[in-house]
């Protein structure tokens, strides 16, 4: 059983790049649960408040539940659930899961396979992290997760849906933006190397976006990391937008998101392309966080 690809190819719902990462989310839940304890059963009501976090934290806006995946992952081969019942998920409804005191945990090949083979638990959680979310918040999930992974290189996989990333896109994407960070142009060097400055996609390369310059930003490493959390966003005339649920009431917070509201990014260059219209529009529905602050907006009054 090829169980890193069982991991990257989840079956999930998909329609013009809608996210949908809950079963991706439950599963390294999961992983990390094993790697801590081994054979524990997660009964839904115990673990429900943290899937909701993690939902909440690293999907798309809206309302959701984590009762859906705890049933349908049963379906990809690597989760089993038992309730009061015996054998088998009671459904979707959250009041059942409850009530019947619903429990699922890795299937029982996927466990001994694991306890076999001790290095395919990182093998396998690093090919749902790249299979679903950008690097640049793999290790927060993991430590949201409880999940501990040795530092290596993603590993890509032959034969699988998606071809390899273009290397050269980071060089692509600085230049285009003159090694400046599009939202507080920062320009930082040690000798002519640049320190702290990254390309980031808008559209998430695992979920379809391209290696190209009209799909990038150049990013200092903060305002990468808020981007991709859904903080920071770049919406229409190419001006930055602020979540409203961002909260921050420091000068740090204030100089460093907060008055970034409404201001235009910086770059790209003459003769490159600006971010796509599609990228940014995929960027905002499943990535950025509720409603936009209004521009050049900070903390309420009565909040400071």
């Amino acid at each position: 059983m090829d169980w890193v690809r069982r991991a990257a190819e989840l079956r999930q719902w998909s329609r013009s790049g809608v996210r949908a990462p809950h079963k991706p989310l439950l599963l390294l839940y999961a992983l990390g649960r094993f790697q801590r304890d081994g054979e524990g059963a997660l009964v839904y009501s115990a673990v429900e408040d943290d899937l909701k976090r993690l939902l909440a934290e690293y999907g798309p806006s809206g309302p959701t539940t984590p009762a859906y995946p705890f049933h349908h992952l049963v379906s990809d081969g690597v989760w089993e659930v038992r309730s009061d019942r015996g054998p088998g998920s009671p459904g979707t409804g959250i009041r059942e899961l409850r009530a019947t005191r619903a429990a699922g945990r890795l299937a029982p090949d996927l466990r001994a396979a694991l306890r076999r083979e001790p290095d395919l638990l990182g093998r396998m959680a690093r090919a749902v992290l790249d299979a679903n979310f950008p690097p640049s918040l793999h290790p927060d999930l993991c430590e949201a997760v409880g999940l501990a992974l040795e530092p290596l290189e993603v590993e890509q996989f032959s034969g699988t849906r998606r071809q390899q990333r273009d290397r050269r896109m980071r060089e692509l994407v600085l230049t285009a933006y003159e090694y400046r960070c599009a939202f507080c142009g920062y320009d930082g060097r040690i000798g002519a190397v640049p320190v702290g400055l990254e390309a980031a996609h808008v559209r998430w390369w695992a979920f379809g976006g391209p290696d190209e310059v009209d799909n990038g930003l150049c990013l200092c490493s903060l305002h990468h990391k808020l981007f991709d959390k859904g903080v920071l966003g770049v919406g229409e005339g190419h001006r930055i937008v602020v979540s409203q649920q961002f909260v921050g009431h420091s000068d740090a917070a204030r100089a460093h998101v907060l008055s970034l509201s409404g201001r235009p990014i910086v770059g790209p260059q003459p003769g490159a392309r600006p971010v796509a219209a599609a990228h940014r529009t995929w960027h905002a529905t499943q990535v950025f966080h509720g409603e936009p602050r209004p521009a050049g907006t900070g903390p309420s009054s009565a909040a400071v």
